[in-house]
């Protein structure tokens, strides 16, 4: 992890460049539009009062067919479109760039290069950056609800907790054969920061929930698991003075809950 933290830095240096410098060309661009934008509704409104005077007046033949040609060309291309639309598709690429600036901060968040210490963490940050890492994974596989309760900041080693969050999200997408939902809720309750991670996958037969902690223990094929996940999770909870519990129903639900002291 303390690898891929430094990957991640710079990465998520390297992408913050560019992604500043777009962002920043599209706030000058939208800018410009607006003001085009003005400027092509003047030369409309020009257009049309002359286009009436010809009519009446009669101007020389070319400038009538000039004035005529312009008309022709804005009904072709459907100028009023075009004029909204641009507008609507600078928005969409503003926003896209804000997205890309979350992930990236998502990504360093989720990672803490150099920060493998114990520090006062906020754990619903902790797995909201986890969410946006882990999101390729469950998008196509979840409906994520999200019920945070209002936390207060904990001293833990951050790093180390995301990884919890990031085995038990991607265990709960895997878990789910078509769609389904992860359910995420956080609460204080007799003192003591409580997290639940659950989802409408497949299930834990009975026979196994007394073993899922247990190193090299998986029910997955050859190859897709190494079973050392949930007992990673374990021992960094443990670490943390904390419990880790899992309740399931197979073919319905399993919910795993992590409980830390406040102090």
């Amino acid at each position: 992890m303390a690898s891929i933290g430094q990957l991640a830095a710079g990465v998520a240096h390297e992408i913050n460049n560019p992604t500043g410098f777009v962002s920043s060309n599209l706030k000058s661009l939208l800018d410009y539009q607006h003001d085009i934008n003005s400027l092509l509704m003047e030369y409309r409104r020009f257009i049309t009062g002359l286009k009436e005077v010809a009519l009446k007046e009669g101007f020389p033949s070319f400038i009538a067919q000039q004035v005529e040609r312009i008309a022709d060309l804005e009904e072709e291309i459907d100028v009023d479109f075009i004029l909204e639309d641009v507008l609507d598709l600078i928005g969409e690429c503003r926003e896209g760039t804000e997205r890309i600036k979350k992930i990236v901060l998502n990504l360093k968040d989720f990672a803490h290069p150099n920060e493998d210490k114990m520090q006062v963490s906020d754990i619903n940050n902790g797995i909201e950056s986890t969410l946006n890492v882990v999101w390729n994974e469950l998008k196509y596989k979840a409906t994520v609800t999200k019920d945070y309760g209002d936390l207060p900041p904990i001293k833990c080693y951050p790093q180390q907790l995301n990884q919890v969050f990031m085995n038990l999200l991607v265990n709960a997408a895997q878990a789910i054969e078509k769609k389904g939902k992860i359910m995420i809720s956080t609460r204080v309750l007799d003192g003591r920061v409580e997290i639940k991670i659950g989802d409408t996958g497949s299930g834990i037969p009975k026979e196994n929930l007394s073993k899922i902690f247990d190193p090299f223990f998986t029910t997955k094929d050859v190859g897709k698991g190494t079973g050392l996940g949930l007992n990673m999770a374990y021992n960094i909870i443990k670490k943390h003075n904390g419990t880790i519990d899992v309740e399931s129903e197979v073919g319905k639900e399993t919910i795993f809950t992590i409980r830390f002291p406040v102090e």
